[in-house]
């Protein structure tokens, strides 16, 4: 019953996603951004990583990472980088 409630409440989303952007004309540009952030997310891990700065600590390039450095920008690489001293 709950797996029928969550995939309802998926293809509803989605639905309303798909109006939003066929409806606004958004066009190809937000694709452009997005990909744009994606590129300065994961340059923003390597530096940290290749950097020298802090030998003791490697961050990942995985989707998870990226993600989170894309949503919450560079203060994403330094809570990347304070959970991984904490967890050392």
């Amino acid at each position: 019953m709950m797996k029928m409630i969550l995939s309802l409440v998926l293809i509803g989303s989605l639905l309303l996603l798909g109006y939003i952007v066929f409806s606004r004309r958004l066009g190809l540009a937000w694709l452009t951004r997005l990909g744009l952030h994606v590129v300065l997310a994961a340059l923003g891990i390597y530096i940290v990583n290749f950097s020298g700065l802090l030998t003791e600590t490697y961050i990942p390039m995985n989707p998870v990472t990226i993600s989170t450095v894309l949503i919450l920008g560079l203060p994403g690489v330094g809570l990347l980088l304070g959970l991984k001293l904490t967890m050392l």
